[in-house]
């Protein structure tokens, strides 16, 4: 007898196969590997072509399918490797939301959150690409509402909207933390009402009311350079040595009445909380992490108000 016409019973196709033989009767019963032949006892006999289709199913449940659509493949009626396109992109997506759920509770052991709030970040973290993204778009078409898209002010409303298609892959423990202080910051009041007043006053600024961006008497990066190291040195804004830090970033002779405009103006754009929105972003979207810079305008404001 040769290895075509060989049979088996199910205790030696079991033996042959490593199958649990409970297994194999359970399959025989639904027809997936039905037997090949029976005994005048009415024994199940199993040739090598069963062997290779009980293997064959075997190899297709161990890769997650269900046993419909491993009748559908033994039948031919779909492919193996459509099938196993489908269930790779379906573990991918089980992949990204385990790395997900990993990354939100480890943010929620070391941050040593309550129960409410570990709850709170996980539904935010696990919140759709789309759905976050209308988080953000509701915010900012809140803020520049009624304002002139085509004025300079408003140009800032599509840079807060850019967020990326997703979160990474493998998520840190920061970008999770990014996200959900992102979506608490623009569900803040008070937050949405200071953008909206910066737009409002770069779209004033840019309709002629006096000192608009373009005619500052100043350069924003040597406030960064100079009013920074003084800020960090614990010059007192207030003090002598202020009005030279002064002397090497505006014009020279800038009247006082100019100098408290300035400081007005320099203030209505200068908000710890709105730096901190670009900061997040960054986070999201893999870029470089950069200083504050409103620490040092802050510092600026004061030494121009004092002068």
């Amino acid at each position: 007898m040769n290895d075509h016409s060989e049979l088996f019973t199910i205790g030696q196709l079991s033996a042959r196969t490593g199958i649990p033989v409970r297994t194999i009767r359970y399959w025989s019963d639904l027809g997936l590997v039905p037997p090949t032949a029976r005994t005048t006892g009415g024994y199940r006999c199993y040739g090598v072509e069963a062997a290779a289709r009980a293997d064959l199913v075997r190899t297709l449940r161990e890769l997650g399918l269900g046993l419909e659509t491993v009748r559908r493949v033994l039948d031919g009626r779909v492919g193996v490797g459509e099938i196993a396109r489908r269930h790779a992109l379906a573990l991918d997506a089980e992949i990204r939301t385990l790395k997900l759920r990993r990354a939100v509770l480890w943010s929620v052991a070391e941050r040593h959150d309550t129960t409410e709030e570990m709850a709170l970040m996980h539904k935010l973290a696990q919140l759709s690409a789309a759905e976050r993204q209308r988080v953000v778009d509701d915010f900012v078409d809140r803020v520049f509402d009624g304002i002139d898209p085509d004025a300079p002010g408003a140009g800032l409303a599509e840079a807060m909207r850019q967020l990326p298609a997703e979160l990474p892959e493998d998520p840190t423990r920061e970008q999770v933390d990014a996200w959900v202080e992102l979506a608490e910051l623009v569900g803040d009041a008070g937050f949405r009402q200071r953008v909206r007043e910066m737009a409002q006053a770069g779209t004033r600024d840019a309709d002629g009311a006096a000192g608009g961006p373009a005619a500052m008497p100043y350069d924003p990066a040597r406030v960064v350079e100079h009013a920074g190291a003084a800020l960090a040195a614990g010059t007192d804004p207030g003090g002598a040595e202020a009005r030279a830090v002064l002397d090497r970033v505006l014009t020279a002779d800038l009247p006082r009445a100019e100098r408290l405009r300035l400081a007005d103006q320099v203030d209505t754009f200068t908000d710890r909380r709105v730096e901190r929105y670009w900061q997040l972003l960054g986070v999201l979207n893999g870029r470089p992490p950069f200083p504050e810079s409103v620490p040092a305008f802050e510092w600026f404001v004061a030494a121009l108000r004092a002068a």
